[in-house]
């Protein structure tokens, strides 16, 4: 008599890529979070083994797809900079974010200030940024975090003589800026603020305006501005 063996199928482990859920919270936090992740990708894309994220799902342990999490901003060195739909550490030699910049807002304050920033110590997080668009939730309005033997403490703030508050982020060579209320990463190196291509076309457009409408005033005067 020859036994029969039942063959179970075994269920592939799912990792979605979405969660349905929106982008950001308004347009104040989705403007900040295309902003952020427009600037570094700018300022790292000659770097191939730096890669530059938003709202995109990290799994951080195999076989497990409720480990996850979704930073806003993140940033990975030592990895492949290409598309992903999902980050899978497993599938990166282990790399877990360098830095991450999470946008405040109502709905996501006590995840911020807690699960988060506890997921993000666990995984070796270096540097843990914090903005509130509104004010409305965090005082200050812009914090920073850097990790030491497994523990964050406070990234010391200073106040610049026009009133910007400045953070440094060892990690990516910059600072972050709180300009009026808004949000600016800031090459210290070139002594310039990182701009998008959109900003960085306007910059353009209104420096060509502005010498044209200074020529154009040389001329009333007699002066031929090719000559200068």
């Amino acid at each position: 008599m020859t036994a029969s063996v039942e063959y179970i199928p075994v269920t592939p482990i799912e990792y979605p890529d979405e969660d349905g859920k929106p982008m950001a919270e308004g347009d104040l936090q989705r403007k900040c979070l295309v902003y952020a992740t427009t600037v570094l990708e700018i300022y790292f894309q000659n770097h191939p083994d730096v890669y530059v994220a938003g709202n995109l799902f990290i799994y951080y342990e195999k076989g497990y797809p409720e480990s996850v999490v979704a930073p806003d901003v993140f940033v990975v060195f030592g990895v492949e900079n290409r598309d992903r739909r999902s980050y899978k550490t497993w599938e990166e030699n282990n790399q877990t974010p360098d830095f991450v910049l999470e946008i405040t807002s109502k709905s996501t304050r006590s995840k911020d200030q807690g699960a988060k920033k506890g997921i993000y110590a666990f995984l070796g997080v270096r540097e843990y940024f914090q903005y509130d668009p509104t004010g409305d939730y965090l005082n200050p309005q812009l914090q920073g975090l850097h990790l030491v033997d497994g523990n964050y403490f406070p990234v010391a703030a200073n106040t610049l003589p026009d009133g910007t508050v400045s953070l440094p982020s060892e990690v990516l060579g910059l600072e972050l800026r709180l300009e009026a209320g808004k949000l600016r990463f800031y090459n210290p190196a070139t002594g310039e603020i990182l701009l998008t291509h959109e900003e960085e076309a306007a910059a353009r457009q209104a420096a060509e305006e502005k010498a044209q409408r200074l020529a154009a005033k040389l001329r009333e005067l007699n002066i031929d501005p090719d000559s200068l």
